[in-house]
């Protein structure tokens, strides 16, 4: 079963503001950031008022162009040389209409940054990623269940728990489970700009 849905209304709402947010302190019009990150105009449009559903990639464009990265728009960020973030204040990201669900728990605050995804696959579920820019690539650590990596030019590779992965994303990839159990795990995605 391939999901059928995708980033979550808070998510969408807060990189929409932080977009506007970011544009207009740039000084920047929305055609200017349009020619700056390839997206339409249209669709910078649906971003900032929170009405679309971008791809991952789209928003790292649109990061990119307005000088920051991903996880920076989607998780506000606080200074300081060690910060802790509760239990459940994680900021959920995608969920399926089957139920699976992603959360980015942390990111670091160095360029391009790291980002730290506690991630759950449902039994039959999976989740279809676009291509990164090249030199991106992610980590994964199976917390519990079997998890499948499926990477454009590879067999699907399976990670039973406890097993550890990298990946280079410049490619189309994606998860999947297969087996009858939930599947967690933790990834770290390291997506150059």
């Amino acid at each position: 079963m391939e999901s059928r849905a995708g980033w979550s209304d808070p998510f969408v709402e807060r990189v929409g503001q932080e977009v506007r947010r970011r544009r207009q302190a740039a000084g920047m019009t929305m055609q200017q950031l349009a020619d700056a990150s390839g997206v339409s105009v249209r669709m910078l449009s649906h971003i900032e008022l929170g009405e679309a559903n971008p791809s991952l990639v789209t928003v790292a464009k649109v990061a990119h162009a307005l000088g920051t990265d991903f996880a920076s728009l989607a998780r506000q960020t606080r200074p300081g040389t060690l910060v802790v973030d509760a239990p459940g204040t994680a900021t959920g990201i995608w969920s399926s209409t089957a139920g699976s669900h992603a959360v980015l728990s942390a990111a670091s605050t160095l360029r391009p940054s790291a980002a730290l995804w506690d991630w759950t696959l449902v039994p039959g579920d999976s989740y279809q990623a676009e291509p990164d820019p090249p030199g991106s690539e992610e980590l994964f650590l199976v917390i519990s269940g079997v998890l499948t990596l499926i990477a454009d030019g590879h067999d699907d590779t399976v990670l039973d728990a406890g097993a550890s992965a990298r990946l280079a994303t410049d490619r189309g990839y994606g998860y999947r489970n297969d087996g009858s159990k939930p599947v967690r795990f933790v990834r770290v995605a390291h997506v150059t700009a």
